[in-house]
């Protein structure tokens, strides 16, 4: 969600006047009403609010004009004073109890700022700007009244820029759906979406939605509408990209995902995702690039420089995959999956000491990954350990893990080293049995040990 919030955050604020309740004003502004607008980011970051000074009415009690007047120059303390004093006089006064909402809402009170929202409803319960900014702060405080609030706001209109402002709620209310009632979020940006025919904002966000649903082509519908709104959209060419990556259709990202690192060089996310497609595509060379410009732009995204020590190994550069993982397991020395690789690295450079020594450490971090039982066997078989190798095997077997065939060859031929004759046959027969000519060499191998080691028969 995080590109979409910085778009809806950018377009905030809406431009121009606001009328006061829909009643005619006659000179100039101290008077204010707060409208508060959501973005994809409010609910789980902040609640901005927009004031929109507007001309006074001539029959706005004296203290309430005051207290406007002490907003506007930031004299909040000065305002609450005169705005309770207000409500002394009138305790229903919706104007006052909106206002003091402000004025709590700015100073950090958000408890009593939600109360002297719920009183201006209460007093005036027909208010758009009232009901959208009560349901943004309980949404905030995930109050599950916030609904009720928000849908209000959706059938009210707005004191000035109707249209503009009924699709704000609808985008509060869809935001706040997403989780619990998708299908109702995505019905409200349809509404936001119709209402603002050439905002970018609802498409995004009910293509990320529809993505989240795995509904693949509604999303690209929904990213498609965006470019076609706004071709310079690097959002949406990401979310694109992400589904064709989701979808297999790796030929489709690629292009899209260089344009972007072309137009966002500096972005090592991008490069990063191209990197994995042209893993994918097999095309190692160009990966390599991609990975390193990402490690580089982000030398402490540990998982980043994780995936460029894999395509270190992958491409056969395991000296550079040994420096890599050795920076890791410095940062992270207690996860094994960075001792398993830096131990790999070390087996294909045929360091088999070092390498033995890097899957002890991982199988003691981790004892229950039957895969390094078969690494460390390995190592131990090439540095000639072959108690371990036999030890690592048969600890696999413990974790009900079946051995795959090649590992009886390996066992056998850990127990001929040790001139146990009578259990390497029997692994020799059993790799036999299951090879099924998968393993030409390790089989020939195994057919020859056998004549040498049973006994003749007379």
């Amino acid at each position: 969600m995080a590109t979409v919030r910085i778009i809806l955050e950018r377009r905030a604020l809406l431009p121009g006047t606001a009328r006061r309740f829909g009643q005619s004003m006659n000179r100039p502004a101290t008077a204010a009403i707060l409208f508060a607008v959501l973005t994809a980011a409010s609910f789980a970051q902040t609640h901005a609010t927009v004031r929109h000074y507007k001309e006074r009415i001539d029959d706005t009690p004296p203290e309430i004009a005051q207290a406007e007047d002490a907003i506007q120059k930031n004299d909040f303390s000065r305002a609450e004073t005169l705005l309770n004093k207000a409500l002394g006089k009138d305790p229903k006064n919706y104007q006052a109890w909106f206002d003091l909402g402000f004025v709590l809402n700015h100073v950090g009170r958000v408890e009593d700022s939600i109360h002297a929202y719920r009183q201006s409803v209460a007093a005036k319960p027909d208010v758009f700007e009232t009901n959208l900014n009560l349901g943004l702060m309980l949404a905030r405080e995930n109050n599950p009244d916030a609904e009720r609030f928000l849908r209000a706001a959706t059938g009210l209109k707005a004191t000035d820029h109707v249209e503009e402002g009924q699709a704000r709620a609808w985008l509060a209310l869809a935001h706040l759906l997403e989780n619990t009632k998708p299908e109702d979020a995505l019905q409200a940006y349809r509404k936001a979406a119709e209402l603002k025919p050439n905002d970018i904002e609802p498409h995004l966000s009910a293509g990320l939605l529809h993505e989240r649903q795995k509904e693949f082509s509604d999303a690209l519908a929904e990213y498609k509408q965006v470019l076609t709104l706004d071709p310079h959209s690097s959002e949406a060419a990401i979310g694109l990209a992400n589904i064709y990556m989701k979808s297999g259709r790796l030929a489709e990202a690629e292009p899209l995902l260089r344009k972007l690192a072309a137009d966002r060089p500096n972005d090592a996310g991008i490069h990063l995702q191209l990197g994995r497609v042209l893993i994918a595509e097999d095309k190692k060379e160009d990966a390599l690039t991609e990975m390193q410009t990402a490690q580089k732009l982000a030398p402490n995204d540990s998982q980043a420089q994780r995936e460029l020590a894999d395509l270190y190994t992958n491409a056969g550069k395991n000296d550079l995959a040994e420096a890599e993982y050795r920076i890791l397991v410095a940062a992270q020395p207690n996860d094994a999956e960075m001792h398993r690789g830096l131990g790999h690295a070390l087996l294909l450079q045929k360091k088999f000491p070092e390498a033995q020594q890097e899957f002890l450490v991982a199988l003691r971090l981790k004892r229950d990954w039957p895969d390094l039982y078969v690494d460390l066997a390995f190592a131990a078989s090439e540095n000639k350990n072959y108690e371990l190798a036999i030890r690592a095997l048969n600890g696999r077997t413990l974790l009900n893990a079946d051995l795959p065939p090649v590992c009886f060859f390996l066992r056998a031929s850990a127990y001929d080293h040790l001139r146990d004759y009578k259990n390497a046959a029997l692994d020799y027969h059993h790799f036999l049995d299951v090879a099924q000519g998968k393993y030409p060499d390790q089989e020939w191998q195994a057919t020859h040990r056998l004549i040498a080691i049973e006994p003749k028969k007379r």
